[in-house]
């Protein structure tokens, strides 16, 4: 059955003419992205490095979801441990960021991918999403792991669970009250 109905064009397949000056500028623009691609990877890879050496520096109890070098140069995927995904996207501003995978990214659920990469649901409900793209510069980058840095710290400050695992205390050792 057809995708799109209409005047019969594709076999009955897909209705409508084709914009050609879209399909040309459409070929023109992979052309330009295929002579820059090497170049812009190694960019976004030293962007990713850029920030994650930094919060790796100034924060403990991070984690990189995923193989660190197995991955899009201009991804990363953390888990801040003992502190909400939402709670830190709402804590941050001017970044856009996601606590879970794009593909669920109107769900509350932690990432089903975290979960299939051995990622416990306490520490995948923890999980930050970002991108590095073509127009990223080194000072947003600073800016955003400083942003993050920040949020994370206020945010563990409030929560009596990490005061309690600084403690030693074993959280997992613990049965708690359903709700």
């Amino acid at each position: 059955s057809p995708i799109i109905t209409g005047g019969g064009q594709e076999r009955g397949m897909r209705s409508g003419t084709l914009p050609t000056p879209l399909c040309v500028g459409l070929g023109e623009a992979c052309e330009i992205a295929q002579k820059e691609m090497t170049e812009e990877s190694k960019r976004f890879l030293d962007l990713r490095t850029r920030f994650y050496e930094k919060i790796m520096k100034n924060l403990t109890e991070v984690y990189v979801n995923g193989d660190l070098n197995q991955r899009i140069p201009g991804n990363l995927n953390l888990s801040f441990a003992y502190v909400e995904g939402e709670g830190l996207m709402m804590a941050i501003k001017n970044l856009a960021v996601s606590s879970g995978s794009a593909c669920t990214s109107e769900s509350l659920e932690p990432s089903y991918v975290l979960r299939a990469l051995g990622v416990d649901e306490e520490l995948a409900h923890t999980s930050l999403r970002l991108g590095f793209g073509r127009f990223t510069t080194e000072a947003e980058v600073d800016q955003a792991a400083d942003q993050i840095i920040g949020a994370v710290l206020k945010l563990r400050e409030m929560s009596p669970l990490w005061e309690m695992a600084k403690e030693g205390i074993d959280l997992k050792s613990i049965s708690w009250a359903g709700h």
